[in-house]
């Protein structure tokens, strides 16, 4: 069994291979790390403005796409000002 197994039903972030961030509740995954989330946000980081952040509602991953999945804080993650955040985007990943 997989350790992401005790990650189901708590919120967590992950970071694809091209670069974007993911925020949103485990639901499920399979053997080859193909992720089920819900209630996601994509969250897009700018130097001149504040993170976007677009909802994406049920959204599934395929494992090869993903580079790094963690678990949140939630309280943390709820006091974050994502308007007053600036940052540079995630390049992709080269291989």
């Amino acid at each position: 069994m997989s350790q992401l197994q005790t990650y189901v039903d708590h919120k967590v972030s992950v970071i694809m291979n091209d670069g974007r961030l993911v925020v949103g509740m485990l639901r499920g995954l399979d053997q080859t790390t193909n992720i089920i989330m819900q209630g996601c946000q994509e969250r897009i980081f700018s130097e001149d403005e504040g993170v976007e952040v677009v909802d994406l509602g049920l959204y599934m991953i395929r494992g090869d796409n993903i580079a790094v999945i963690g678990l949140v804080d939630e309280e943390a993650d709820n006091a974050l000002d994502l308007d007053s955040l600036r940052g540079e985007p995630l390049n992709p990943i080269k291989h």
